[in-house]
């Protein structure tokens, strides 16, 4: 076999660690944070596999698929899919959201171009709506009231992710999550996020989905309050006011030309703050509890 036939092969040596993001921070419960790793390390391995330069899109499909099947048992047995596999049997769960992660990397090998804002949101479905779902579930939360809130975290989450890294993204990959509408409604083209620096018309894009973003926080914003474990909540709650930050910052801030990013004390500080409000608020928790359940049942 040729030296990139496996998907640990294919590794990036990224790392929780190197995210924008918290990832089962200290926050969570040890009890938890050992599936939550597994998740992220077998999801970690098929994003590798996707955006790896040296692989054709069929054998970025043909890597995915068997990532799969290692995981649901289908096929032979992967180490990037072992500890994860253990996980869910531990637990009861399916594997269900891991799945729909690879589906989503297998959309970033079949196409690399956007059309409009629905797409992306389809894109996020299964890119990032997932992750928020799995960590809910490990916790014993119940679906029909947290995963609507958390699915619009994700979603900006990913979002933001894209719009920090859309010339690298294109640079690298030839690869653009920025909606072809969107850059036609300002009359910014794809060439332009090869650019040292972003054009007004490319900075407009940039502004337009950032506030969309924000429109998806507020919108997941009573998350936290809907979270019966404590830790968890507060881990999403220093997520949604990191994610809150960024996405204003990228409201008037050139992603292309500096790193919009967060800085190590203004993570720390940041983060805190969104701890602290939601400890606050935490006494007065049922009337938020009381709402999700009354949009439930309406």
């Amino acid at each position: 076999m040729s030296k990139l036939d496996t998907a640990t092969a294919a590794r990036s040596g990224k790392g929780h660690r190197d995210e924008n993001f918290p990832v089962a921070s200290h926050l969570i419960h040890p009890r938890h944070r050992g599936a939550i790793l597994a998740f992220y390390n077998f999801v970690r391995a098929g994003d590798d596999v996707a955006d790896h330069t040296e692989l054709s899109s069929a054998r970025k499909l043909e890597l995915l698929d068997r990532l799969a099947d290692a995981l649901t048992g289908a096929g032979p047995s992967d180490p990037e899919a072992e500890p994860l596999k253990r996980e869910l049997a531990a637990r009861g769960l399916p594997p269900r959201h891991a799945l729909e992660l690879l589906d989503a990397f297998r959309m970033d090998a079949r196409k690399n171009r956007t059309a409009n804002w629905d797409e992306l949101i389809h894109y996020c479905r299964y890119s990032a709506m997932p992750v928020g779902r799995f960590v809910l579930d490990v916790h014993g939360e119940d679906p029909a009231r947290v995963w609507p809130a958390s699915d619009a975290i994700c979603a900006a989450l990913q979002i933001i992710n894209h719009l920090q890294d859309c010339g690298k993204d294109f640079t690298n990959l030839d690869r653009v999550y920025l909606p072809q509408d969107a850059l036609d409604r300002h009359g910014a083209t794809v060439a332009m996020l090869g650019a040292p620096k972003a054009s007004p018309h490319l900075r407009a894009v940039i502004a337009e989905l950032a506030h969309r973003c924000l429109d998806l926080l507020d919108e997941g914003a009573v998350l936290p309050d809907l979270i019966d474990d404590l830790r968890l909540s507060l881990e999403i709650a220093a997520i949604h006011r990191l994610a809150v930050v960024l996405a204003k910052g990228l409201t008037t801030r050139d992603p292309l030309s500096e790193k919009v990013h967060h800085g190590k004390a203004a993570f720390a500080l940041t983060a805190l703050g969104g701890v602290a409000a939601t400890l606050a608020r935490r006494p007065f928790r049922r009337r938020a509890v009381r709402g999700a359940a009354q949009g439930i049942r309406s």
